[in-house]
């Protein structure tokens, strides 16, 4: 048996976590519709046809790619994988910031200073580091040291912003944790996923948003824990990963259930149930995965 460290048992881990979010990114996505929301949501039935997945996705795809070809996260090739991508379908919900990052990118320009040019000079603080970052605490979820370092680099290319990271790094500790207390025996309380990624995070609004979060008991109503901590509607970290994370442990042992839960919610619907999706994988494999869900969500390139 391989260890935990080895390149193929952490490249098979990244791909369940892949699988967990871009299942629940394409779900996600599909409950933005108005009608979709009012024929499936009452009776939790799932929407009919395929399940086109977004940038969540494709960032992802992206930085699984680099993993497999560096055992890390190269930075200059993640930007030149994350340009090829979305040159090659530009049509996949990126934001504006990124539509205009990712083509000056294509066209040469150095990644560093372009990302730090973004929203006049601050760079970006939005949840788009956040959203991709399962995949690497999942690659490395053998050592939170790496874990926390190899997010943070993954966020730097398109979020320079230090809060935009942090909420990287969150996700990252988060899909670690829960691959760890999987392989624990499932003992440790749900919540110390929460005071974990405290742990490995710099002050700043997402971790003052987890910190509000995490006084929330997990029987909360999640209405109320989005109310006080932000549902994704506005786009930025702080806004996004406390609530998910809250709701990652909150079904740890559940897939389905934490989706539901998420889109219940509304907010940023696609990428909260790609964070929650990312993360809930590690702790119980791809059978937890309805096998129904995975054959409508379009079919991920090899």
């Amino acid at each position: 048996m391989e260890s935990d460290n080895a390149p193929s048992s952490r490249l098979a881990r990244a791909r369940l976590s892949l699988e967990g979010l871009s299942v629940g990114d394409a779900l996600g996505e599909r409950f933005f519709s108005p009608w979709v929301r009012d024929l499936c949501l009452a009776g939790r039935t799932v929407p009919d046809g395929t399940w086109r997945w977004t940038d969540d996705t494709a960032m992802a795809l992206g930085i699984v790619e680099v993993l497999e070809r560096h055992d890390g996260i190269d930075q200059d090739d993640l930007a030149r994988v994350f340009s090829r991508r979305y040159m090659l379908d530009t049509d996949r919900g990126y934001g504006p910031a990124q539509h205009d990052l990712l083509r000056d990118i294509h066209r040469g320009q150095d990644w560093q200073c372009r990302s730090l040019e973004l929203f006049h000079g601050t760079g970006s603080f939005g949840n788009g580091g956040a959203m991709r970052a399962a995949p690497v605490g999942a690659y490395f979820a053998d050592n939170l040291t790496l874990a926390v370092e190899q997010a943070g680099l993954s966020a730097e290319i398109t979020h320079a912003h230090p809060d935009g990271q942090a909420g990287a790094v969150a996700i990252a500790v988060a899909a670690a944790w829960a691959w760890q207390w999987d392989q624990s025996g499932r003992t440790t309380d749900r919540a110390d996923l929460l005071r974990t990624v405290l742990d490995h995070l710099p002050k700043g609004a997402t971790r003052k948003g987890i910190e509000l979060a995490l006084a929330f008991s997990l029987d909360e109503w999640e209405f109320d824990v989005a109310n006080a901590v932000g549902d994704g509607s506005q786009v930025t970290s702080a806004d996004t990963v406390p609530f998910c994370l809250w709701v990652a442990a909150k079904h740890l042992d559940n897939y389905p259930e934490a989706l539901w839960t998420a889109i219940r919610v509304h907010g940023d619907i696609d990428t909260n149930c790609a964070i929650i999706g990312g993360i809930v994988a590690m702790s119980h494999g791809e059978a937890g995965i309805p096998a129904e869900w995975r054959r409508r969500r379009e079919r991920l390139p090899t």
